[in-house]
């Protein structure tokens, strides 16, 4: 059999749900056949640390909103609930394809590229790593939100006109080191245009990178600032944005936590890393 023909069985197909209420009105969903590869997210940091119970309320969102098949969870420490574990106890037919591991990170993050990679290949059945969640325009989207919800932003995207909102100016604070903060500009960038407002990013790892961000925004004309965190919730540098945002002064924001457009995300990728690996 072709691989175009393995591709048109073996690949999910599209559906538009049933308008539903509220903000994310009109996702689109991926029906996925019985026996489709299973989707794993690769979640960072330990099974019981603080924050992971968002990887779960996510995985439940993927299979509720948008595949219709379980989702699992597999920590990237630790022998608890691990990556590698999660996909040993997979059960596969001959040479098929049994998961697509989908990083729970909003941008590429070499450490933890590394880790999905290295338990990917050492797993006993055939599995495939996808691309993280961002960079990504839905990551904005989500961000927007979550200021909204802090009173930091209005909830409705402006259009052609300006808006006075709680804050001023934006600081996108992610995890990482200076490649992370060039990677998560692109968010910046998005979220800048739906608020109107100027944003800046920087490192949570670096106190001075956020103090810079602050200053630029200052000089720009931000009198009020807000941090929004860059990243899900489940990773170290969570704890560090309160700290982050004081330092200069700044509200806050919580992270992107369970957010149906990371969910969305997540099924996304999963379909294009399918798609790739049952075109090779």
């Amino acid at each position: 059999m072709s691989p175009e023909s393995q591709a048109s069985e073996a690949l999910p197909s599209r559906r538009r749900r049933t308008p539903r209420g509220g903000r994310h009105r009109g996702d689109e969903s991926f029906l996925l056949p019985p026996g489709s590869p299973t989707l794993v997210l690769a979640v960072p940091g330990y099974a019981r640390q603080a924050g992971t119970e968002l990887a779960a309320e996510l995985a439940r969102l993927v299979e509720i909103e948008h595949t219709g098949q379980p989702a699992y969870i597999g920590h990237l420490d630790g022998d608890e609930a691990s990556l590698y574990g999660v996909l040993a106890a997979l059960r596969q037919e001959r040479d098929e394809l049994a998961a697509v591991v989908v990083p729970l990170s909003t941008g590429p993050d070499p450490a933890l590229d590394r880790a999905v990679h290295a338990a990917v290949a050492a797993a006993p059945v055939r599995a495939v790593a996808a691309e993280p969640l961002g960079p990504h325009p839905l990551i904005a989207e989500a961000l927007h939100d979550r200021l909204a919800d802090a009173g930091l932003a209005r909830a409705d995207r402006i259009r052609l006109m300006t808006m006075v909102t709680a804050a001023s100016g934006v600081i996108v604070a992610t995890p990482g080191d200076a490649t992370a903060v060039r990677q998560a500009e692109v968010t910046g960038v998005l979220l800048a245009s739906r608020l109107a407002a100027p944003v800046f990013t920087a490192s949570l790892n670096d106190e001075a990178s956020v103090k810079a961000a602050a200053e630029q925004l200052r000089m720009a004309g931000a009198a009020s600032i807000a941090l929004a965190p860059h990243l899900i919730g489940a990773e170290p540098e969570a704890m560090l944005a309160p700290h982050a945002a004081a330092s200069v002064g700044a509200a806050h924001c919580a992270p992107l936590g369970a957010h149906p457009a990371l969910a969305r995300l997540a099924a996304l990728r999963y379909v294009e890393a399918l798609s790739i690996a049952l075109a090779d």
